[in-house]
């Protein structure tokens, strides 16, 4: 199992645990960040940090109020800040946002607890029933279970758990979401799947200072989805924090100490910068249900903010033009002719005044929002803007991917990566993608 450093009960350690959620049909309504979007937003408030009228709701789906502890007999331990979870859920749901409890994190014997409390039935019962009545006295949403980790050896006691929970949480409309490792999580045995709203992959403290990479996050969303976890119930997990060999820094005082929100480095300390945090948002946009974050109280305000960037990236998504993926289009130009790509043989040009094979092109999605265009089993590329495109490539690589612009008639922009959009060049000339800003030329009529 990767060894991976979870929610903490400490201040001087960031946490880590994050969760979301995916709601069961008797649930309420879930929120959105954007009307129209089942996409979650997860936040963790830590007890012992962080005010809760600094937290941004409109940009969050679900708080999850960091942690409960349990007792080896079943019972749980007092409510770390009573008043401070009262008022996350008066607030919360003013903004109509979920509050769930987390129960467990990494804590000195807290899974030996779990373990304890979770080999036999009346215990068993102990904790669901303690749970079900702190839910109701606090008005929460649900249970977020954080047992870091359970072993193979308790892989049985841990789905039995997980079932009697999730009977007593959905019983009650209440959800119930996992904190699992990244990968090699074996002992989630996939009966787990079934029963819980969502699993919260916890793809950060892969090893060392560059600990939460890109691919890192992918792999992740691979490993799980590939043992049969549903896109739905997958929740990318986002640290808010950076981390050197031996230390933790919370985002806010990396950037505090002279630290780039636009880098993953900083010294010896690697985070997650803004660039990052919005991949991984449209990756988890892509490919999963919702994206979460350990921890709130560590990001930074104002347009440094990792959660801005969160949902600027969602708004985006939600509200991009409809993109046809999938259809064979043709593309003509302001001077009413159709763009091709001469098979090939020279850069393309917007020139022919009737669509054959090489004025076809399929829109392929590119992920991230983006679009490729492929005719005759070749992709458009737009060569970086370095010279005339091309329909020569024979794989997406970063020159081959666009972003689909509809203007308010239906005509369609194409920008490329270089942050040029292409241009028809009024049929004069070879196309380019150098242009700034679109204009008649850069955009085209789609199937006229």
């Amino acid at each position: 199992m990767t060894a991976l450093l979870s929610c903490k009960k400490n201040q001087s350690i960031p946490e880590e645990s994050d969760k979301n959620h995916a709601l069961n049909p008797k649930n309420t309504a879930s929120t959105s960040v954007v009307p129209g979007s089942n996409f979650r937003v997860v936040g963790y408030m830590p007890s012992w940090a962080g005010a809760v009228n600094q937290i941004q709701f409109s940009k969050l789906t679900h708080v999850n109020y960091a942690f409960i502890l349990p007792n080896a007999n079943g019972t749980l331990q007092g409510v770390p800040g009573p008043s401070k979870l009262t008022s996350l859920v008066s607030a919360g749901h003013a903004a109509g946002v979920k509050v769930l409890i987390a129960v467990g994190g990494w804590n000195d014997g807290n899974d030996s607890a779990f373990e304890a409390l979770a080999q036999n039935a009346s215990t068993r019962n102990t904790f669901v029933t303690a749970l079900v009545n702190l839910v109701n006295q606090y008005g929460l949403d649900g249970v977020d279970i954080d047992w870091e980790y359970p072993e193979n050896s308790t892989a049985g006691n841990f789905t039995l758990l997980m079932q009697q929970l999730s009977t007593a949480m959905h019983n009650n409309g209440k959800l119930l979401s996992a904190a699992v490792v990244a990968s090699n999580g074996t002992s989630i045995q996939t009966a787990v799947f079934n029963v819980v709203d969502y699993l919260n992959l916890m793809a950060y403290d892969g090893g060392g200072a560059n600990h939460s990479t890109y691919t890192f996050a992918s792999n992740s969303i691979t490993y799980w989805q590939g043992r049969g976890l549903s896109k739905a119930k997958t929740t990318l997990g986002v640290p808010f924090y950076g981390r050197s060999s031996s230390s933790y820094v919370d985002y806010k005082d990396i950037l505090a100490q002279g630290g780039n929100p636009n880098s993953d480095t900083f010294g010896n300390v690697g985070y997650n910068g803004i660039p990052t945090i919005k991949s991984k948002t449209n990756l988890a946009y892509d490919e999963a249900g919702g994206i979460m974050i350990w921890d709130l109280n560590a990001d930074a305000t104002g347009a440094n903010s990792l959660l801005t960037a969160i949902d600027q990236v969602v708004v985006q998504r939600v509200n991009a033009p409809s993109i046809p993926y999938g259809t064979i289009i043709s593309l003509k130009g302001v001077n009413d002719r159709y763009v091709t790509t001469k098979n090939g043989a020279s850069g393309m040009i917007c020139t022919d005044l009737t669509v054959e094979d090489p004025e076809r092109f399929t829109v392929i999605d590119a992920g991230g929002g983006k679009v490729a265009l492929r005719s005759q089993g070749k992709y458009v590329s737009s060569e970086n803007g370095t010279k005339a495109i091309t329909c020569t490539r024979t794989t997406i690589g970063d020159w081959e991917k666009f972003d689909w612009i509809v203007n308010a008639d239906g005509q369609v922009a194409l920008r490329g990566n270089n942050g040029k959009f292409v241009s028809s060049e009024n049929g004069t000339k070879a196309m380019t993608c150098t242009r700034d800003a679109a204009d008649a030329w850069e955009y085209f009529r789609i199937n006229q």
